[in-house]
């Protein structure tokens, strides 16, 4: 028998609370979080009935999809499944972040999700919960009549040439204002915020002395070929990659570490593309099930194409670390 819950926000999160209820045709709680089943999405099936599905192992078609539990920390993941109107919960204290923040709204998103924010939810709430999302399915279809009216309508209707003419350019205004829009509102939302913490890391480990630890660990892996091969082939596994994936938080990190290093001349700067590609081997690893959904693969094709494109990363990483040192030969001579 299934039963509804109620989802809140955690102490540092946004959004919510969410209240989901599952039906016999949609009743799958997709787990996107790095490989297994996260305690968050257990739990959320064990209260509701539902069934819990690995997004690293197989997938669900999105109609069969009730919430979607990500880990993700600001990029894209956050803002794909609210896209497509299912409910997700992100396990991270993350708001509207991400180029698909648009599509971020507190009736669908929820963040910051720890097990004690999952209570049972009462019979008005979930009869209410359920009644706004049979308005919510009905109401694209209660558009698409009214167009299908209008279109009847203004059958047969030719436009003179001026009305034509300032039909095209009032469009073409439109998407330039548009998206002059979105680029400002992604600066202030994703790139300042990210030159900022770009900022403290340098400035924690300027004031800190992390620099000298950091050049008795890393400097003998990065400033040497083999080593950088090392860290591509560690940060490549399939098993620790999605891991280190979201947020690319491990690639910033590091890669500030490497350039302040190589800025004071513990590692050769000829190291620095090479260096680069070493330390990304992982990124994208925990978007691969996520990008497959998006392109409405089948769940045969993401079961497969998630292992597949991971163990390939065994091969592509190290090669990307030989490809670029070549290139970096007598760069900086």
């Amino acid at each position: 028998m299934y039963k509804s819950v109620t989802i809140q926000r955690g102490k540092a999160g946004w959004g919510g609370p969410l209240t989901i209820t599952p039906t016999d045709t949609c009743n799958k709680i997709l787990c996107v979080t790095g490989g297994g089943i996260h305690p968050v999405a257990q739990k959320i099936a064990e209260m509701t009935g539902g069934v819990p599905v690995d997004g690293f192992s197989t997938g669900a078609p999105d109609e069969e999809v009730m919430v979607a539990v990500v880990d993700c920390g600001g990029t894209a993941r956050c803002g794909v499944y609210p896209k497509k109107k299912i409910f997700t919960v992100n396990l991270t204290a993350v708001g509207k972040s991400g180029p698909l923040a648009q599509y971020i709204t507190e009736s669908i998103y929820v963040s910051d999700v720890k097990e004690n924010c999952i209570t049972f939810a009462d019979e008005e709430t979930a009869a209410a919960a359920a009644a706004k999302a049979q308005m919510q399915a009905a109401e694209p279809k209660t558009k698409t009549q009214a167009r299908k009216e209008l279109a009847a309508m203004n059958a047969g209707k030719k436009k003179n040439i001026v009305t034509r003419i300032g039909i095209g350019v009032g469009a073409v205004v439109n998407k330039f204002y548009q998206a002059g829009r979105e680029t400002i509102d992604m600066v202030i939302k994703n790139i300042l915020p990210f030159m900022a913490f770009v900022s403290m890391i340098l400035g924690i480990i300027s004031a800190s002395g992390i620099g000298n630890v950091i050049a008795a660990t890393l400097s003998p892996l990065a400033s040497t070929l083999p080593g950088m091969i090392g860290i591509s082939i560690v940060c490549a596994l399939p098993f620790i990659s999605p891991v280190l994936g979201p947020g690319a938080v491990i690639a910033q990190v590091v890669g500030s570490l490497l350039g302040v290093e190589i800025g004071l001349g513990h590692i050769p700067p000829q190291y620095a593309l090479p260096a680069l590609f070493a330390i990304n081997a992982q990124v994208g690893a925990d978007f691969v099930p996520v990008g497959l959904s998006l392109g409405e693969a089948e769940p045969e094709t993401i079961e497969l194409g998630v292992p597949a494109v991971l163990y390939s990363r065994l091969i592509t990483g190290p090669a990307a670390v030989l490809i670029a040192y070549a290139f970096s030969m007598g760069l900086y001579a």
